[in-house]
């Protein structure tokens, strides 16, 4: 009877251990399962973060064609607000029917080309004859003292003349202002439009520094075709000299309009 007894207890003591050694090994099993849980899950999450970039990217590109809608937007307003202005300018320039610039051309009256040419302003025919004439009598009284011999500090044709007495014999009575005796007066005149070179017309008078003492000391008077008249020094006749000379082209200083439709009396 107690052999029987122990069998069984060591039957049972080799089932108890037979169980407490198979038991560890679940935990490892539920524990690989998890990790392998774990493993499809990143995998999928791999798969579907193209799916995401994929979205972002059409996001930016809708973003950037509305930048550009914008973009355009404003160019079309630039372009059309520079063609309204290139438009106004083209009216302001051109004159048109409805701002009355064909009918105002057409109650002035028309002016010969030389005398709109010299002066830039319009006159009236009467006052247009007046200038005219008095150009006329300056260019005639200078003309008429041609060979008459140089004498310093002389303004008449009895005694002779001096380059501004010449000049100043020519144009006291026909303007308004009083008009200067020395060379340097008249060159500095206020009453006097200072006249670039390639704009000298007939009765201009052209100034010359020939001693070099810092002020014009000649004078002369342009007659055209670069021709100017003179009372040049002593021992020598008044007579017509050519500006383009080398001598006149050196000293040369400037020009002055004595004369014009405003100053004429």
């Amino acid at each position: 009877m107690r052999l029987l007894i122990t069998l069984f207890i060591l039957a049972f003591a080799q089932l108890f251990f037979n169980v407490a050694s198979a038991s560890p090994h679940a935990p490892i099993n539920a524990s690989l399962h998890n990790a392998e849980k774990k493993g499809a899950r990143e995998d999928e999450r791999r798969k579907r973060r193209p799916v995401k970039t994929t979205a972002k990217k059409s996001r930016l590109s809708s973003v950037h064609k509305t930048v550009q809608k914008l973009k355009l937007k404003k160019q079309s307003k630039t372009e059309t607000a520079l063609h309204k202005t290139t438009r106004k300018k083209s009216l302001l320039k051109s004159p048109a029917k409805k701002y009355g610039h064909q009918r105002l051309a057409k109650k002035l009256p028309e002016l010969d080309d030389e005398t709109q040419e010299l002066t830039g302003i319009r006159m009236s025919k009467s006052h247009r004859q007046r200038y005219q004439k008095a150009r006329a009598t300056a260019m005639n009284k200078l003309m008429g003292q041609l060979g008459k011999p140089y004498q310093w500090g002389g303004t008449s044709p009895n005694t002779g003349f001096d380059c501004s007495g010449l000049v100043w014999y020519a144009y006291k009575d026909l303007v308004k202002y009083k008009f200067p005796r020395t060379a340097n007066e008249m060159y500095h005149l206020h009453d006097a439009a200072p006249i670039k070179r390639q704009m000298l017309e007939k009765g201009d008078l052209v100034f010359f520094r020939i001693n070099n003492r810092g002020a014009a000391d000649h004078v002369g008077v342009y007659l055209g075709d670069g021709k100017f008249i003179q009372s040049p020094r002593t021992g020598k006749d008044i007579q017509i000299s050519a500006l383009g000379e080398d001598y006149w082209q050196k000293h040369y200083v400037g020009a002055r309009r004595m004369m014009t439709p405003k100053t004429i009396r």
